[in-house]
């Protein structure tokens, strides 16, 4: 929408572990996972048969985001594994995906046109409604993840990453240029749109930008917080809400020049949101964390659920949430306005 540093960050880099003045670290308890995931081996081919269609019980795989393909939801993860369910997350079957490069986010600007990114600086293009992708750029030796993917129509788009990496197209994902959106190494963790051009990245150690001209032009923001953001959701009203590290989290009523800090229920870390149709927000995170918001992102409430898993992005689906995370995918009924 979407590390542990950025779900894993986004399972980037086990040199990030190192606590820092940047705070390029996370979560101990995904550090085996974070060194493992780095020795993946370079972009190959998954065959669909390696997944069968099963329930959503049965994959048992890490997957680190999920977008909403018209019905179908999409969802990506681990060894360039890409998967999709047409009855709201019941049951999933494999894409033909052409790589095994490690997935760390999906976006879909229609119902046919989607785009992911990854590990390698792998992106991948589908204009079938993620049945069938194509590999549209890679960069192995340069060992910068991209963590982040947003298009603002058909043809111009942004994908983000580790150390300040940034690509942009213009010819709807078939061929891409580096950006420099900020003059240091920062990580660029996530990306979404704004009203009338506006454009905004949250990253590492505070790190806020917005464009006012899609992208053309750049400045920083006054940042609320010297930890690592790891996703920012455009809200209903088109000012933005940005969460991360330690389960801070903050809305702004004027576009970035002010934050307000809005009450999580604890300092678990926030990896992953939604904007739901309705306009109620979700925002998942680390120990199973789910927080609803029935204003506009004013206030959260935590409901129970009995859910045992780290969280990295949700969507919605015929009336439920559909989540994705370390253990692969949980779905939660829709809790109404004050269920807790």
């Amino acid at each position: 929408m979407r590390g542990i540093e950025n779900f894993l960050h986004r399972l980037h880099d086990p040199f990030t572990l190192v606590l820092s003045l940047k705070e390029r670290k996370l979560n101990r308890s995904f550090l085996a996972l974070l060194t493992a995931f780095w020795l993946l081996p370079p972009v190959g081919t998954v065959s669909a048969a390696e997944i069968a269609s099963q329930p959503a019980s049965a994959v048992q795989q890490l997957l680190l985001d999920v977008a909403s393909a018209g019905p179908r939801l999409v969802a990506v993860g681990e060894r360039g594994r890409i998967l999709l369910s047409t009855d709201a997350g019941l049951r999933w079957s494999p894409a033909s995906a052409p790589g095994k490069a490690t997935l760390t986010a999906v976006h879909f600007h229609d119902d046919q046109h989607g785009w992911a990114v990854g590990h390698d600086a792998v992106i991948l293009r589908t204009d079938d409604g993620g049945l069938t992708w194509a590999l549209v750029h890679q960069a192995p030796e340069e060992r910068k993840p991209l963590l982040d993917v947003w298009f603002e129509n058909l043809r111009h788009g942004f994908a983000v990453g580790a150390y300040g990496l940034a690509l942009e197209t213009r010819d709807g994902g078939r061929r891409w240029q580096r950006r420099t959106l900020l003059p240091d190494d920062m990580h660029l963790n996530a990306i979404a749109g704004g009203p009338r051009g506006r454009i905004y990245v949250a990253g590492e150690a505070g790190t806020l930008l917005r464009s006012d001209d899609t992208g053309s032009t750049w400045r920083k923001l006054p940042s609320p917080y010297p930890g690592s953001f790891f996703g920012v959701l455009r809200l209903p009203d088109g000012n933005p809400l940005i969460f991360g590290l330690r389960g801070k989290a903050f809305r702004s009523p004027d576009g970035g020049k002010r934050w307000l800090p809005i009450a999580t229920h604890g300092e678990t870390t926030l990896q992953g949101g939604s904007v739901l149709a309705d306009g109620n927000i979700v925002l998942v995170g680390n120990d199973a964390k789910v927080l609803i918001s029935h204003d506009g992102g004013r206030r959260f409430t935590a409901p129970q659920h009995g859910l045992r898993q780290a969280f990295a992005a949700v969507a919605e689906s015929g009336g439920a949430l559909v989540l994705v995370g370390e253990r692969g995918v949980e779905v939660l009924p829709r809790v109404e306005e004050g269920a807790r």
